[in-house]
């Protein structure tokens, strides 16, 4: 058997199936170039079919959102919901609201999301949605109406042991509670565990809202500490300024770190005194203001709408924003300034190319798919809070959340140096440790 041979023919079925999804390409490519290791200690995966299974979702939903806005225009958007895979448990994974949403998009997003969450060792599968639906702007009322029309079509493919949807860019704890308050209203079912990321109030989970970004910190101490070193002392620079930026920004700063710089779409934020959080919260959380509005109240602090945040000089930087904003560039130039770390906040953040820039210089560097696993692993604590109902503490949860994402480190390196004898490999380790876990399942369960 060839599995060089195998693996270029998977490729080859899904770019000729795929036309025109760049992002589920990249994100399809970095792990099947990952996996000759695993598929020639386990040939059975190939004679079942386990790649061409991988790579087709169990089932893509694209739908009609038609709502009415404050003018009494009616308004038309896309919806979609790609169901991946269930090997591991009900479909699990958030719903995007952004312009730029697409078919293919969301694809590469579950595609992501089945290693993602594998490697957090919990029962769920891999899935993911959203809307080409853009809540910047809106009011209360419009984003209400057009949540209560997507839920509408999408609860139909819902259930806390089927489908479970959470946030992500452009749904928070608001957009939340209107699509429950729909499914709630529709099904005359209050169930909670169909929809993570709730306020604590109803149902939902102390440390949920803060476990991207501290996950994402949790992952890069471990990678840090394997060299004897941490975040103590070391200049932080942290793309973005939403959920995931901000609570990367204040874990940073717990262990002794000092972020200097952080950014939005309309440029980038340095502060060298270190990032002042309460007010960085006020302005993206409270105000909903550009990053620009920090430096008009702090005097040291400047704003620019030129270059990227990684111009700045840092030991570790946080990517936190969105696929494909580190290019090759950004990284030569991280790597210049003497990086010592970079861990994914966001999804895919970094291109093929700058990866490989990182790695080639021998940066600590963690994929997406694994270092920024606390949310959704935290999502399904709130699963299983929900189904037990109960709620745990704050101290708690967080607690499980650092033991979730030390585990995940440990599983990775492990793996890396398993399959190919480099435990810093943390891509490589990644990819192997999460699809063997997927493809144990699938083989188990038959051709389904």
């Amino acid at each position: 058997m060839n599995v060089s041979a195998h693996i270029e023919a998977v490729h080859t079925e899904l770019r000729r199936r795929n036309p025109g999804e760049a992002e589920f390409h990249q994100a399809a490519t970095e792990v099947l170039d990952s996996l000759a290791p695993a598929l020639e200690r386990h040939p059975e995966y190939v004679e079942s079919g386990i790649l061409e299974r991988l790579c087709e979702p169990e089932r893509q939903l694209i739908f009609r959102v038609p709502w009415v806005d404050d003018a009494g225009a009616v308004r038309v958007n896309r919806g979609f919901r790609v169901e991946f895979n269930s090997a591991l448990g009900p479909y699990k994974g958030g719903l995007r609201f952004h312009p730029s949403v697409n078919l293919g998009i969301v694809k590469f997003l579950g595609f992501e999301q089945i290693f993602k969450n594998a490697l957090t060792g919990m029962a769920i599968g891999g899935g993911k949605g959203g809307a080409d639906f853009d809540p910047k702007g809106r009011s209360d009322g419009e984003i209400m109406r057009f949540c209560q029309s997507f839920m509408t079509e999408l609860h139909r493919h819902l259930g806390e042991h089927t489908d479970v949807p959470a946030g992500d860019i452009g749904v928070g704890a608001r957009e939340i509670g209107y699509l429950f308050g729909q499914y709630k209203r529709i099904t005359n079912r209050y169930e909670a565990g169909v929809l993570t990321g709730k306020p604590v109030a109803w149902g939902g989970s102390h440390a949920r809202t803060e476990a991207t970004g501290y996950g994402a910190v949790y992952f890069a101490q471990e990678m840090l500490a394997t060299r004897g070193d941490g975040f103590d002392g070391r200049r932080v620079v942290i793309s973005g300024s939403g959920n995931v930026a901000v609570y990367a920004v204040e874990k940073a700063h717990a262990l002794g770190g000092r972020v200097v710089a952080c950014s939005d779409s309309s440029g980038y934020l340095v502060d060298e005194d270190g990032i002042d959080l309460e007010l960085l919260k006020e302005i993206k959380e409270v105000r909903r203001s550009r990053i620009s509005a920090y430096a008009e109240v702090k005097p040291n602090a400047r704003f620019s709408d030129r270059g990227t945040v990684y111009d700045v000089p840092c030991d570790i930087a946080l990517p936190c924003a969105t696929q494909n904003e580190v290019r090759r560039e950004d990284a030569v130039a991280l790597v210049k300034n003497g990086v010592l770390a970079v861990a994914e906040g966001a999804n895919m953040p970094c291109t093929p190319e700058a990866v490989e820039v990182l790695r080639e210089a021998g940066v600590l560097f963690g994929p997406g798919k694994a270092a920024n696993a606390g949310g959704v692993a935290t999502s399904a604590l709130e699963m299983q809070q929900n189904a037990a109902r109960d709620s745990w503490s704050f101290e708690q949860t967080e607690s499980r959340l650092a033991a979730v994402m030390r585990g995940v480190h440990a599983q990775c390196r492990a793996t890396a140096e398993a399959y190919g004898g480099n435990p810093d490999d943390y891509v490589l380790g990644a990819n192997v440790a999460g699809f063997l876990r997927v493809a144990e399942a699938m083989a188990a369960q038959g051709v389904v």
